[in-house]
């Protein structure tokens, strides 16, 4: 007798659902959210190694690529949070429905850029 695992679906044949999207956001969110933190305890410690050597940050955070880091990272936590707090509220126990967890989700992406924007104007 052959022994043959069940197959799992694949991520060809398998339908792609908002809910699945915005988890996986959510957990390449928090691996981005490590990586600003290490930046921001670089740029602490480019504070303390004297102004010449922070001067080499601010060349780089004048740069199209230093901006884009910077707002990334502004993304990323707006997003992780508000995702985090729509957490809290399933935690309780509400917002299971599929179209309140639809909802949810759209309007915590849309806030992440609204709230991202706003950091960055004012």
């Amino acid at each position: 007798m052959k022994f043959e695992s069940p197959l799992s679906p694949h991520l060809q044949v398998y339908k792609w659902q908002l809910s699945s999207l915005l988890s996986i956001t959510h957990r390449m969110t928090s691996i981005f959210n490590l990586m600003g933190m290490m930046f921001f305890a670089l740029w602490i410690f480019m504070l303390f190694l004297g102004e010449n050597v922070y001067k080499y940050f601010e060349i780089f955070s004048a740069t199209v690529i230093g901006k884009f880091i910077f707002v990334g990272i502004t993304w990323s936590f707006s997003y992780h949070l508000l995702n985090g707090i729509r957490h809290l509220f399933w935690d309780m126990g509400y917002g299971y429905e599929i179209k309140t967890a639809n909802l949810s989700g759209i309007l915590v992406l849309l806030s992440s850029f609204i709230l991202t924007f706003l950091a960055w104007v004012f």
